[in-house]
């Protein structure tokens, strides 16, 4: 069973969504909103930070001009030999502009880190990538896999409703394959002599970087990795297949896998767990059922809603194309069953999806801020990374798991 401290933070804890939920519901001003919000007041955010804090340095970037949709750039230390009096802008022989922020000085070694892009939870409603558990998390994922991980500030509900939150997963992929595109222009872009400048860039009429310089200088789009934490597991597998359904179109970025972790399914059959644990820890079935009538559209409610369930008949792509998954659960998590059905189901059409399974342990275990710290918490991100690697790793240095 979860801990003493567990439980009775579990207590506040749902007195906490509660008092929200109610307030979103009461609330008038809240009608739809197609510019949106992607935090709420209530969430404790920690600052971006450009230097290299915990070993990470952190960028926020609004990528949207027509809705509030952001990312947060989680960039780890190991993709240069980190000395501060070398943050420079410089100019190269020829006079043109180089970035060179974080960038290693030309002609050294330096390595191209996939990219995850993480999705955070909070029931549609609450949570933000820039929330201080989100941050740590990040930061931890980042260091343990030697990726770049982009966190997704996707709109919340009720103010933006189901495709909302949906959209802006699969515009973020989106937008990584035009600054993929945009750094290989740059790459041969000719320094009046016609030859390859390594670290050219692509600029606007004012001389800025139209590509993102950190992901331009250091990743490497066809190694990226989908992760989803609770709802934003929902949005990384809904991500996942329109990757599958594009294909081709988003070259050069490739995703090669996700991981799902305590994914926010729910059905209109309950499952075993949905019925033994509905009163569970943190996220207990009664605060979902009334996230789930703030995000899906109002005049045709269905909990086998293609957002909410998983395994209903006719969904697109068919498994079998899908990519790996692994499936992170919680023991004490009433929504367990549905996403252990939904791994069982990837390979039965032969996908690697493996399934990590907790022992009491509760929903978001692994990423609410007050049990990061915990010895699960930290084994679930080292076996995160484990498998993760399998994917990432260039041919030649692949893991084994």
């Amino acid at each position: 069973m979860p801990s003493l401290a567990v439980k009775l933070y579990s207590i506040f804890f749902k007195f906490q969504q509660r008092y929200m939920l109610h307030n979103l519901t009461q609330n008038p001003v809240h009608a739809v909103d197609p510019f949106g919000i992607t935090s709420r007041h209530e969430e404790s955010t920690a600052a971006s930070n450009p230097s290299f804090y915990e070993g990470v340095a952190t960028k926020d970037i609004h990528i949207d001009p027509f809705s509030s949709l952001c990312i947060r750039i989680f960039l780890p230390a190991m993709v240069v030999n980190f000395d501060p009096t070398k943050i420079i802008e410089d100019k190269s022989k020829d006079g043109a502009f180089i970035y060179s922020g974080y960038s290693p000085q030309a002609g050294t070694k330096h390595k191209k880190l996939p990219v995850v892009l993480q999705f955070h939870g909070g029931a549609f409603v609450g949570g933000s990538n820039d929330s201080v558990r989100n941050d740590a998390f990040c930061r931890r994922i980042a260091n343990l896999c030697d990726v770049i991980v982009v966190a997704v500030g996707y709109r919340l509900a009720p103010e933006s409703r189901y495709p909302a939150a949906f959209d802006d997963g699969l515009k973020v992929l989106n937008w990584l394959a035009k600054e993929a595109n945009l750094a290989e222009c740059g790459k041969w872009m000719g320094n009046g002599n016609g030859r390859r400048r390594a670290d050219a860039h692509v600029f606007d009429g004012f001389g800025a970087s139209m590509a993102e310089p950190w992901l331009a200088a250091h990743g490497d789009p066809s190694r990226c990795v989908l992760l989803g934490v609770s709802s934003g597991a929902n949005i990384a597998d809904y991500v996942a297949r329109k990757a599958v359904e594009a294909g081709k179109l988003l070259d050069p970025v490739k995703v090669v896998a996700q991981v799902l972790m305590y994914p926010f399914f729910i059905g209109s059959n309950p499952t075993a767990s949905e019925i033994k644990l509905a009163n569970s820890y943190f996220y207990d079935k009664s605060v979902c059922m009334q996230t789930w009538k703030l995000f899906l559209p109002e005049e045709k409610f269905d909990l086998d809603h293609p957002a909410a369930n998983p395994l209903i008949p006719g969904r697109e792509p068919p498994l079998k194309f899908m990519p790996p998954t692994l499936t992170v659960v919680a023991e004490q998590d009433w929504m367990r069953d549905r996403a252990i059905a939904y791994s069982e189901e990837l390979r039965r059409a032969n996908i690697d999806a493996p399934l990590l399974e907790y022992k009491d342990a509760v929903h978001e275990f692994a990423t609410l801020d007050v049990l990061l710290q915990t010895p699960q918490a930290q084994a679930c991100a080292e076996d995160i990374a484990i498998w993760v690697k399998k994917y990432i790793s260039l041919r030649g240095h692949e893991f084994s798991y």
